[in-house]
């Protein structure tokens, strides 16, 4: 799944490690993430969308969704 949370944080001036404790998760899953290496879980995904204040499909995209 792509994502756009290493840009986000570029823009809050957040580091993998602040966002990590942001959100109560390893400096790590941040990186995994941002890689697509691991995709969030539902609730890990909301986290992140209250965090930076934006809907989730503002951060996440489905590369499988056809439109």
């Amino acid at each position: 799944m792509k994502n756009k949370l290493k840009a986000l944080r570029a823009q809050h001036h957040w580091s993998q490690q602040d966002l990590a404790t942001i959100l109560g998760v390893s400096r790590q899953t941040i990186n995994a993430i941002e890689n697509g290496r691991y995709d969030p879980s539902l609730p890990l995904a909301f986290q992140i969308s209250r965090a930076f204040s934006l809907p989730i499909e503002k951060i996440f995209d489905d590369e499988n969704h056809a439109t």
